[in-house]
């Protein structure tokens, strides 16, 4: 066993049964022009979070560890598209709508898929799910439990929707949970911290949270980085 500095108390887990689960970093809610902007929100906001879920990812590269990534999205003729959340959104912008990249949040389209920056490298899953929980109709709990996985780490975007809504699915399943809190982002800064503080209150009752350093340093045993030295 290994452990993770971490919130709020240190992270037990053993990496032989740990995986990574990267959640919809796509193109449409992360590029400037893409649905999320045409939506009115900052997407610098979550862009800025790329080079550092890229170094979170290239750590589970290393230490050869399973790495998942998943889409939301759904089939072109929106079978499995509920009603409820189709009427979510503008009236002129909805899911399956023409939207700046492509029909909006509909597999295949340019939009859909997740930036080429963080794209999935072979043998890595890449989930297309229908909901905001990976879990919902996808065969992600199948996967986990035929590579024996106990222990996710989480990054990926937005952290009170799908982030969040994906760490508790995994919490009642009965996994340790830990999310990388400069590997996720909100359009709106206050709910990733309302977010955070949810996750880790009452003794971590969704998860744990730590930096990405934090996590790296115990995956690949390397030192913290070194603190400037005052004269």
């Amino acid at each position: 066993m290994k452990t993770i500095a971490a919130q709020p108390f240190a992270f037990p887990f053993d990496p032989a049964h740990t995986a990574l689960i990267v959640i919809d970093m796509q193109r449409d809610f992360i590029e400037p022009g893409g649905f999320g902007a045409a939506l009115g929100n900052d997407v610098t906001l979550l862009k800025k979070i790329v080079p550092t879920v890229a170094r979170l990812i290239e750590t589970f590269r290393t230490a050869g560890l399973p790495i998942i990534h998943t889409r939301e999205c759904h089939k072109p003729d929106l079978s499995d598209l509920p009603a409820a959340k189709h009427r979510r959104g503008k009236p002129s912008m909805r899911i399956g709508d023409p939207g700046p990249m492509g029909r909006i949040l509909i597999s295949g389209e340019p939009g859909a898929d997740t930036v080429p920056e963080l794209a999935a490298a072979p043998g890595e899953i890449v989930l297309d799910k229908p909901g905001k929980g990976a879990f919902h109709a996808t065969p992600l709990g199948e996967i986990l439990a035929e590579k024996k996985i106990t222990h996710l780490v989480f990054a990926g975007v937005t952290t009170e929707v799908c982030v969040q809504t994906t760490m508790r699915e995994a919490n009642d399943r009965g996994f340790d949970c830990l999310l990388a809190e400069d590997g996720t982002e909100s359009y709106f800064p206050e709910f990733k911290k309302a977010a955070l503080d949810m996750i880790r209150a009452q003794g971590a009752i969704v998860g744990w949270t730590a930096t990405v350093d934090q996590i790296a340093q115990a995956l690949l045993d390397r030192d913290p980085p070194a603190r400037g030295r005052e004269d």
